[in-house]
């Protein structure tokens, strides 16, 4: 499916139902005038309509309309972020979230688009932050181990490790999958607690301690035999 069906149809879902929505934001915004109201309901049907036809640049110039005359209201800013983050435009999806993220430090949805998006344009120290709160907040296993290899990448190893033990020991991590590239530039499925083990190999490698590596590459591999990536960082021993 095309990148365009795919914004158009989370987008549409987005307003299912959320046309006459507007406490969604972290302020309640004031009383919405009836001529703003009106003109919110116009905007939002020309939005939808070119989301349809696929003029991303007037989808997006009817939610800067939305944002200026409904400040206080995050759901257009939102959707103006996950618009940009899908046009992979991850520069400015990062500065919307991190300015939704300036009145809610609690948006989950801001969260996820700050740190993917800054990911993405390798600002992995200002990334990192992001995704630890996202963690903290939704208790999502993923944005842990994010968080772990962005430690590990940033050569913070105490703080990886320590993030790293944390994925071990959730009773959750065996019931999750993660996609990795092979060498015959295919993708493999293992199991995150099989990642997380890789990942902690890594950890005591860049340290030098090549047995503890061994022992978790290893390890590794008991939980997904196939594992090419754990194969190969065993080998490099």
């Amino acid at each position: 499916m095309r990148k365009s069906v795919l914004i158009l149809v989370a987008h549409l879902f987005f307003f299912i139902g959320g046309a006459r929505a507007q406490e969604t934001s972290a302020t309640p915004p004031a009383e919405v005038s009836e001529n703003n109201r009106l003109k919110n309901q116009t905007d939002e049907k020309i939005y939808q309509m070119a989301l349809r036809y696929n003029d991303i640049n007037v989808a997006k110039a009817k939610l800067y309309d939305l944002m200026e005359r409904n400040p206080r209201n995050l759901r257009y800013a939102e959707l103006l972020a996950s618009l940009y983050f899908e046009m992979e435009q991850y520069t400015s999806s990062a500065l919307v979230a991190m300015d939704m993220l300036e009145i809610d430090d609690k948006n989950i949805s801001a969260l996820e688009i700050a740190a993917y998006s800054l990911e993405q344009v390798g600002a992995l120290e200002r990334a990192l932050p992001h995704f630890e709160s996202l963690h903290l907040l939704s208790g999502d296993l993923f944005s842990l181990y994010k968080t772990s290899y962005l430690q590990y990448t940033l050569k913070k190893y105490d703080e990886a490790m320590n993030s790293v033990n944390m994925l071990i020991k959730n009773n959750k991590v065996g019931e999750q999958n993660l996609t990795f590239p092979t060498e015959s530039n295919q993708s493999q499925e293992v199991s995150m607690l099989a990642a997380a083990l890789n990942l902690k190999g890594l950890i005591y490698k860049d340290q030098g301690s090549n047995n503890e590596a061994k022992a978790a590459f290893e390890e590794a591999l008991q939980k997904s035999p196939d594992f090419e990536l754990a194969k190969t960082n065993l080998a490099s021993l």
